[in-house]
This record gives structure tokens, C-alpha cells and sequence, in this order.
């Protein structure tokens, strides 16, 4: 048995609405949206009541996706806190943006824009539910 191909990434929200925003904004497309509930979703997930609203937003090539979910019950219980660049875990989605200015703008960044070799121009910023997202722009010679 051999990994095939990465599905999608999954990314709890506290506002669906404003997730979705935030990913369309940097680029990505807003693809369906839809309710997950009942006992096979509590079963899957390792929670008791869940219903939770989800959206997936793809990348233009359509080969990348996130699904976006933002859980209505039970409630977290736990610390949601915003995570350094240097915490354990899943800590930053990537994307290659063609003007990294215009994407920015607006957007709270984590550091700074930097040139990263002669490859690309890229930054952390600070995305829905306190998830960091670097955004690089490839560098062409001229």
C-alpha cells in the first residue's frame, strides 16, 4: 500500500465566513460548502455531537485544497492560544502568490518580507484562528 496523492489539508476555524474570505483574498477559490454531523461524523472524528460547518477553497490549479471547518458543537475546551513559528505541530500552509505586495496588503504580518536566496520573496502572515501562512513570490532574473 502507497500514498497516492495528498487529499487535502484539514483547518479548524472560529469563523467559517471569515476564513473563507481570508483564503480568497490570498488566491484560492471557494469550492463546496457542507454540514457534517450525525454518528458515523462522531465516530470518525472521536467526538460526541458534532456538527460542524465546512467549506473547501482550492488552489487555481485546482491540485491543492483545504477544508475549512469550523465545529458549532461540542465546544473546545482547550487553549487556542496563537501559536510562535517555532511550536510543535502543524505551524504554516504555504503558497506561491504571483505579487506578493498586493497579497499582503492588509494582512498582519509575522516578521518580514525577506528575499529567501534568489528563489523568492516570501513572509509569514497571520491567517483565520491564528494559523500562520507564508506566501512566496518567485524572484525571476532580470
Amino acid at each position: 500500500m502507497a500514498v497516492r496523492q495528498l487529499h487535502h489539508v484539514g483547518v479548524v476555524v472560529d469563523d467559517l465566513a471569515a476564513a473563507i474570505e481570508f483564503f480568497v483574498r490570498i488566491g484560492l477559490e471557494a469550492q463546496d460548502r457542507f454540514t457534517g454531523e450525525g454518528e458515523p461524523v462522531d465516530r470518525i472524528v472521536g467526538l460526541e455531537g458534532v456538527r460542524a460547518d465546512c467549506a473547501f477553497v482550492t488552489t487555481p490549479d485546482g491540485l491543492s485544497r483545504l477544508e475549512l471547518i469550523e465545529f458549532r458543537s461540542p465546544p473546545y475546551e482547550g487553549d487556542a492560544g496563537r501559536a510562535p513559528s517555532n511550536a510543535p505541530g502543524l505551524r504554516h500552509l504555504a503558497f506561491e502568490v504571483d505579487d506578493l505586495d498586493n497579497a499582503i496588503a492588509g494582512l498582519e504580518l509575522v516578521g518580514e518580507v525577506r528575499q529567501f536566496g534568489d528563489t523568492y520573496r516570501l513572509c509569514y502572515v497571520r491567517g483565520p484562528a491564528g494559523i500562520i501562512v507564508e506566501l512566496a513570490e518567485r524572484v525571476t532574473a532580470g
